[in-house]
């Protein structure tokens, strides 16, 4: 056999085997990932934490993590917050919506030529049907009891994450009596840490510029719920691509309950669009082009690929995941050429 057609065969193998070791173990991977993640984002906290005047150099390395994890801590408060009370605040908007969205159906039908006018009843009716409430409520409760599990063990993956960082510069050294050996796994791996430092940081800049701006498109329209929507935009712009087009397509539908089809509801659309567009198309390209060092298709790729096998979460993690991966390849001659391609 043709030494490259086996090692693409031996290659695919291995690539089948990791996915599904992946897609079986993402219940333990998942929280994991997250919480490398979240180390990574503590450690770059801790750093401008350490460049506080006067007090900041004189902190030990614990107190600036444990600073670092308290402001992060509050930053989550706060959304969670934001979130609840925006939340109540839909519940009293639901009966208004319910009759806006049913006379936006009424319009559209009339526009459409539809003979027969829609009652709130035939529309129920027609949503019910579409999915079980059973299967949704099912769903629902499954998310809700699962998530405070998922951020406990998290939480716990975290600290000791946190504890272990004092001890790997000794593990690597004991990895092998070649100095040389351990030196440039030691520069491999600080590569990998400065990029996807540099990138989640970049990246959330980015996503809370996002955020902040569309808030300011979404309030000055008078959009109900606008401080939620911006927090959801900012979330959702971690998702290459996708999270863009949620960034519009969310707070739009809700503009066309409260708004109808009117000429407020096509300037929030374009003015959240020219956010999207500048920001995304402009402004995080060049801020950005040569952290990950990713082509589109790439991206693309990683995206499908992980939230096929991880769902939302494999979409959240997709861009550093992928990014961490192939800095690795790129580190050994054998699989560099799967690196660049």
């Amino acid at each position: 056999m043709n030494d490259r057609l086996q090692a693409l065969a031996y290659g695919t193998v291995l690539a089948l085997a990791v996915g599904w070791v992946l897609w079986i173990g993402q219940g333990v991977l998942v929280p994991i990932a997250f919480s490398i993640l979240v180390v990574y984002v503590i450690v770059g906290t801790s750093r401008l934490v350490s460049r506080l005047p006067g007090v900041g150099s004189r902190m030990p390395r614990s107190v600036q993590y444990a600073v670092s994890l308290l402001v992060i801590c509050a930053a989550l408060a706060a959304t969670f917050w934001l979130v609840a009370a925006n939340l109540g605040r839909a519940v009293e908007l639901a009966p208004q919506y319910q009759e806006s969205l049913l006379a936006t159906v009424q319009s559209l039908s009339a526009r459409l030529g539809i003979e027969a006018q829609p009652t709130w009843d035939t529309l129920r009716q027609y949503l019910l049907a579409q999915g079980s409430p059973q299967k949704l409520l099912g769903y629902t409760a499954v998310i809700l009891t699962s998530v405070p599990s998922v951020l406990i063990v998290s939480a716990l993956y975290v600290i000791f994450l946190l504890i272990e960082l004092g001890t790997v510069p000794r593990k690597l050294a004991n990895l092998s009596e070649d100095p040389a050996a351990v030196a440039q796994v030691q520069k491999m791996i600080g590569r990998v840490n400065d990029r996807i430092g540099t990138y989640l940081a970049l990246k959330t800049f980015m996503s809370v510029l996002t955020g902040f701006a569309s808030w300011l498109v979404m309030a000055w329209a008078e959009l109900e719920l606008a401080s939620f929507f911006a927090v959801l935009i900012a979330l959702v712009n971690y998702i290459p691509y996708v999270g863009s087009f949620l960034g519009v397509f969310v707070p739009v539908t809700l503009g066309l309950l409260q708004f109808g089809f009117s000429s407020e509801l096509l300037l929030l659309l374009a003015l959240l669009v020219v956010v999207q567009v500048t920001i995304g198309n402009v402004l995080d390209p060049y801020l950005m082009a040569n952290s990950l060092n990713l082509s589109p298709f790439a991206i693309l790729a990683s995206l499908a690929a992980w939230s096929a096998l991880w769902g939302i979460a494999g979409a959240f993690l997709a861009v550093p995941l992928t990014a961490c991966i192939v800095m690795v390849l790129a580190e050994f001659k054998g699989t560099r050429p799967v690196a660049i391609s």
